[in-house]
């Protein structure tokens, strides 16, 4: 991750994947967008968020084109997630230039799981009875995880990126099956990022724990 160079390579690797795929020009200005994004999330960098709202509008037309509604509308979510991450990140930084990281309480991840079951199985029979979804139920389930993992980046809590490993692990199966492979390569990508960005905040947590510094 302090590699200078290593994010350059990583944009020239996913250009090269788009050229050979004849990736369309949405879908390449959505995958860089989403790269750099998820590259400053990792590195607790506060302009995650206007390049992250950038990322949210491509993904909103791309997916419409290919039928994964249930992604399409997660964007619009996304969208206000974003605003208010923006705004959380900004808040009680006790000096720092984003606020500290805080640690999933029980009682949120026991709510969040139910939630995820519930959500993944209404949203997947209305996409699979009301619309041409492609894949219904799996687009439910990894768009509903995505809604979980970006409420709780947009918290800052570092549980996060454990949800975000889930979620970029069953999306790079989805995009290959749907022949997205420019976005199956940056989800790859993504993988490598989250687990890098769980390492790092984890670090930065305890460290904070040990100074009596973080929220929870």
């Amino acid at each position: 991750m302090n590699n200078k160079w290593l994010l350059p390579l990583l944009f020239a690797a996913m250009l090269a994947i788009a050229w050979f795929t004849s990736s369309t020009t949405l879908e390449i200005v959505a995958t860089t967008t989403g790269l750099l994004s998820v590259w400053l999330t990792a590195r607790q960098n506060i302009w995650a968020w206007p390049v992250g709202l950038v990322n949210v509008g491509c993904f909103f037309f791309m997916f419409l084109e290919v039928k994964l509604y249930a992604d399409m509308m997660l964007q619009v979510v996304f969208f206000v997630l974003s605003i208010y991450g923006w705004i959380v990140w900004l808040t009680k930084r006790e000096g720092a230039k984003v606020r500290p990281t805080r640690n999933l309480t029980k009682p949120l991840a026991i709510l969040l799981g139910m939630l995820a079951v519930a959500v993944t199985a209404l949203w997947g029979y209305l996409l699979h009875t009301h619309t041409d979804a492609s894949i219904p139920y799996a687009d439910a389930f990894i768009a509903t995880l995505s809604l979980i993992a970006q409420f709780l980046l947009s918290s800052k809590i570092l549980q996060n990126w454990l949800v975000w490993i889930a979620v970029d692990v069953l999306s790079v199966g989805m995009y290959f099956y749907k022949e997205l492979y420019t976005l199956a390569f940056l989800y790859v990508i993504f993988l490598g990022i989250a687990t890098s960005g769980y390492v790092s905040w984890k670090r930065d947590y305890d460290r904070a724990v040990k100074g009596g510094t973080t929220l929870g």
